[in-house]
C-alpha cells in the first residue's frame, strides 16, 4: 500500500510540476526570442519560408526605394516650382529695368523731336482730346506712314507701337509735360510718344 501511495503522490506531483516547468520553458524560449535580433529569427525558420521572407522583404525594400524616389521627386519638382515662382518676379523686375532705360535713352530724343511737332492749342486739345475723347488708330496707318489722323491734326509716332496692344481697342491722345503720348485704356502706364504736325 505504501507503494501505491508513493506512485499515486510521485504521479500528482509530475501532473501539478509538469505544466508549471511547461510554461516556464516557454516563456523562457519567447524572452530568447525577443531578444534575439530579426536575423537569428530568420536562421530558426525552415529554408522555404525564409526565402518567402526574403522576397517579402526585397519587395517591401523596392516598395520603400519607390516611395523615397517619388518623394525626391515631388520634392525636386516643388523645389524648381518655387525657384519658377522666384525667378518670374526677378524677370518682371529687369523688364521694368529694361522699360526705364529705353524711356531714358528715348527721353533725350524725344526732346530733340518735340522741336519738330506743333503745340495744339488749349481749346482745341479740351475739345478734341483727353481720356474722354477716344478712337482707334488702323494698322494701315501705323505700318504705312507710322502716322494717323484725328482731330484735325496728323500725329507721328516716335515710339514703336507696343506688341500687347490691339488696333480694335480705344486710344486717346494726352499732353504730359508738354509732350504728347497716346494712351490706351487696357494698359494703364504705358504712353506711346507722338509728335504733332499741323
Amino acid at each position: 500500500m505504501r507503494l501505491i501511495v508513493i506512485i499515486s503522490t510521485a504521479v500528482l506531483s509530475l501532473t501539478i510540476v509538469a505544466p508549471a516547468y511547461a510554461q516556464q520553458e516557454q516563456h523562457d524560449q519567447q524572452e530568447e526570442q525577443k531578444a534575439k535580433p530579426a536575423q537569428d529569427q530568420k536562421k530558426a525558420q525552415p529554408e522555404k519560408p525564409a526565402r518567402q521572407g526574403d522576397k517579402n522583404a526585397k519587395q517591401e525594400n523596392k516598395n520603400t526605394q519607390q516611395q523615397y524616389k517619388n518623394k525626391n521627386q515631388e520634392e525636386k519638382s516643388a523645389q524648381q516650382q518655387e525657384k519658377n515662382n522666384q525667378q518670374q518676379p526677378r524677370n518682371a523686375q529687369e523688364e521694368n529695368r529694361n522699360t526705364q532705360q529705353h524711356s531714358q535713352q528715348a527721353e533725350p530724343s524725344r526732346q530733340a523731336q518735340r522741336g519738330k511737332g506743333s503745340r495744339i492749342p488749349d481749346d482745341r486739345y479740351r475739345a478734341n482730346f483727353g481720356r474722354e475723347h477716344s478712337f482707334r488708330v488702323s494698322r494701315d496707318d501705323y505700318d504705312r506712314n507710322r502716322r494717323f489722323q484725328y482731330g484735325g491734326y496728323w500725329f507721328n509716332f516716335v515710339d514703336v507701337w507696343p506688341s500687347n496692344w490691339l488696333y480694335t481697342q480705344d486710344v486717346y491722345v494726352v499732353e504730359i509735360d508738354g509732350m504728347y503720348y497716346l494712351c490706351n485704356p487696357m494698359y494703364p502706364g504705358v504712353n506711346v510718344a507722338i509728335d504733332v504736325t499741323l
